[in-house]
């Protein structure tokens, strides 16, 4: 593989350096109409927070319905983890009944929320359930055999969850440059089944990961979902993904979300893991 290559790649961490977060991502909608008694900024607000409620009572039933857990407790500590759940909003669009708006008219917004289950229910859940049981929402490993690469090493990616999930895997320079290297030139498939341990480079993957400079702390993304994953803007750099779009965190979850038939909500489990290393 070309230096141009080899200089972005990886020395990751293990275990204590990651940070993780599961989550769920949906579709929803907020009304509220303008009173004498109220602003229109205050009416927009209100019809927000319903979009947000009705977000974490769509996935509340999703989580639901797609586990299947047969402890009783578990699955109640699972759906207070939702309940009590927190709610980022990746986009939002509104509409008035009018413009400028008057006392009366009616204001919509529609959401792509994504829905982040109480940290500590989780954690607890973690304690007493293995973590790559199916009938859980979607986890993610992510790996290397150490934590700290020198110049001129080899590595190996390594990664698995615990249900069928899509997948990118992006690597972050010191230098601020990020590089995606799942999928790449030489492999395009994204999707993966759950329990098996997936590693890189292997297969079809034409070259090494080999540590040059720049050296410093860097960082291993990867993003997974039950849905396809949204798409970012790369440029192929001498078969380097080169990833051009700053915010490619917030377009990774602009997944697809399929609606299964009329009595189940639409949405999508997502997680990302980001492990910091250091080359040397």
């Amino acid at each position: 593989m070309k230096r141009a290559f080899l200089c972005f790649m990886l020395s990751l961490l293990l275990g204590s350096l990651c940070l993780a977060q599961q989550s769920t991502i949906t579709e929803s909608e907020g009304y509220a109409c303008m009173g004498e008694d109220r602003t229109k900024r205050q009416t927009e607000e209100i019809a927000l927070q319903d979009a947000k409620k009705k977000a974490i009572e769509q996935v509340s039933t999703y989580i639901q319905a797609e586990t299947q857990i047969e402890d009783f407790e578990l699955k109640k500590d699972l759906i207070n983890a939702y309940a009590n759940a927190k709610v980022k909003i990746i986009y939002q669009q509104g509409k008035w009944d009018s413009e400028p708006p008057k006392v009366g008219d009616c204001y919509r917004v529609s959401i792509r929320a994504e829905v982040v289950p109480d940290e500590y229910a989780m954690k607890k859940i973690g304690e007493v359930k293995n973590l790559d049981d199916p009938s859980l929402p979607l986890k993610v490993k992510l790996w290397t055999e150490k934590r700290v690469f020198e110049k001129g090493e080899k590595i190996k990616i390594f990664f698995k969850g615990n249900k069928p999930f899509f997948a990118k895997i992006l690597y972050k320079q010191s230098d601020g440059n990020v590089i995606q290297i799942l999928p790449n030139p030489y492999r395009l498939d994204n999707y993966f089944q759950g329990g098996v341990v997936y590693e890189i480079p292997s297969g079809p993957d034409r070259f090494e990961l080999e540590v040059t400079p720049p050296f410093g702390e860097e960082n291993i993304i990867i993003y997974a979902s039950t849905s396809p994953l949204g798409s970012f803007d790369l440029e192929n750099v001498n078969n380097v993904f080169l990833v051009k779009s700053k915010d490619f965190s917030e377009k990774t979850r602009g997944i697809l979300i399929r609606k299964k038939d009329d009595n189940k909500p639409s949405a999508g489990e997502f997680f990302e893991e980001v492990l910091r290393i250091t080359t040397k």
